[in-house]
């Protein structure tokens, strides 16, 4: 086993941000949950939505947002909290500040992330290149 280069593995983009999936069960031998980093651009964030078999953990690193969890009222997220989303619970986050909101997210069991690849606005960059944050 060897660390995970972030320039080794390819960058999800999407309207709102973009993820790096640095663990998966697909591309980790062993592996059985999903670790990575998220993105979030000024006032972007990612729709409502759950998991229907993975529970989620989400930390935020920088930045400043707001959590929805279980269809209730959103609420303030900063660096340092961690947000625990039981499977199947409906969740959205939003970057509500002036910088790109970084934040890690895991999925137990992992899966998941083979969702996003079929979002209407999905693009993937190779591995070592630098994502363009305009949109075509």
């Amino acid at each position: 086993m060897q660390a995970v280069d972030p320039n080794s593995i390819p960058t999800q983009t999407f309207e709102w941000g973009a993820i790096k999936w640095f663990v998966t069960p697909e591309l980790t031998e062993g592996a059985g949950i999903t670790f990575g980093e998220v993105v979030l651009q000024p006032g972007r964030g990612h729709d409502r939505h759950n998991h229907h078999e993975s529970e989620e953990i989400l930390y935020v690193l920088s930045g400043e947002g707001e959590q929805m969890l279980d269809d209730r009222e959103p609420f303030a997220v900063k660096p340092g909290d961690t947000i625990y989303v039981p499977t199947g619970v409906f969740h959205s986050t939003r970057n509500t500040g002036w910088e790109p909101m970084r934040l890690l997210a895991l999925y137990n069991p992992g899966g998941p992330e083979k969702v996003l690849e079929g979002l209407p606005d999905f693009q993937q960059v190779v591995a070592g290149s630098v994502p363009d944050w305009t949109r075509s």
